[in-house]
């Protein structure tokens, strides 16, 4: 394959970089959790103000909209987020991952991962074409072009976008019910005694070794952009289960006990909790006027029903 052929960095003709400020983005990762890799993995004895793994961020710094608040990976960490609503497989890209490179040459990658039950994870097929002759160094340089579904492709502030339906089919995912997001440090080295590999096989040349409390991937944030939404219209047989008062203002009471979950007509997980009984209130006082979604799980089944917070 000639080489050069995938998008270029932020800005250029061609370039699939989303600004953080788009307005394809409608959520962001609610959770996080942070694994560390090694400040260099080829030495594990090597510390930087007496550590032997990044110390930059933590899982708080990836969560919620892309910001300059990092979390660093280390050579081979990783982080598994979650999301309020899970992400679906629409048209085009439907989510986009934040580094935080300080230039369009400077890229620390990472493999994407997804998942729709937070066991089985399904990787992106990814291509690096970067040479693998002399190794890239700690502050060298990557070209864009030759960087294809890697997140870190693209400088802060702008996400690498993926497409869901790039991975394959397979009876373990379910691609509009994507619920995790791996995103794992490539390491860099091409010494084949530690070296990652691209779907096609090939060593992945990054700067490396980045031995510093920043090192390895610095995970900004995700950001979602095709996530399931609640239709009011989609719910029925709701016979025998009332919400009263309705509207409310504070609180409201339902007539059946369960596991209740509010959810905004975007589709975001608001409040849950557990009524073992029918006269427990549950208080929305701090919930914004509007319309909401209530879903009552009990061992009769769920039924979802309209909520309005006045």
């Amino acid at each position: 394959m000639p080489l050069g052929l995938y998008a270029p960095p932020a800005g250029q003709a061609g370039s699939t970089a989303i600004a953080v400020d788009s307005n394809l983005f409608i959520d962001w990762a609610s959770g996080a959790t942070v694994t560390r890799g090694l400040i260099n993995i080829t030495d594990p004895s090597a510390t930087y103000n007496g550590s032997n793994y990044p110390t930059v961020g933590s899982s708080d710094s990836a969560v919620g909209v892309a910001n300059g608040d990092v979390v660093s990976l280390g050579d081979g960490g990783e982080a598994i987020l979650t999301f309020d609503t899970p992400i679906i497989n629409s048209s085009g890209f439907d989510f986009a991952v934040f580094e935080n490179s300080f230039s369009d040459t400077f890229l620390e990658l990472a493999f994407v991962e997804v998942s729709s039950d937070g066991v089985n994870f399904f990787r992106f097929p990814s291509h690096s074409q970067t040479q693998t002759t002399t190794q890239v160094g700690g502050f060298g340089n990557v070209d864009a072009t030759y960087i294809n579904n890697l997140a870190g492709k693209y400088r802060s502030g702008f996400g690498t976008p993926f497409d869901i339906s790039d991975i394959a089919d397979d009876p373990l995912l379910n691609k509009d019910g994507i619920t995790h997001i791996k995103v794992i440090d490539v390491g860099g080295t091409i010494d084949p005694a530690y070296a990652t590999y691209d779907s096609y096989g090939n060593i992945i040349n990054e700067p490396f070794p980045t031995p510093f409390h920043s090192g390895g991937f610095d995970l900004n944030a995700i950001g979602v952009i095709n996530n399931e939404t609640l239709s009011i219209n989609f719910f029925a047989k709701t016979e025998g289960v009332k919400i009263y008062p309705n509207p409310a203002t504070s609180e409201f009471y339902i007539s059946k006990a369960g596991l209740i979950s509010i959810y905004s007509s975007e589709g975001r997980l608001v409040l849950q909790q557990n009524n073992k009984s029918a006269k427990t209130p549950i208080y929305i006082d701090r919930l914004t006027t509007g319309i909401y979604l209530v879903n009552i799980l009990s061992d009769k089944g769920t039924v979802t029903v309209k909520l309005i917070k006045k």
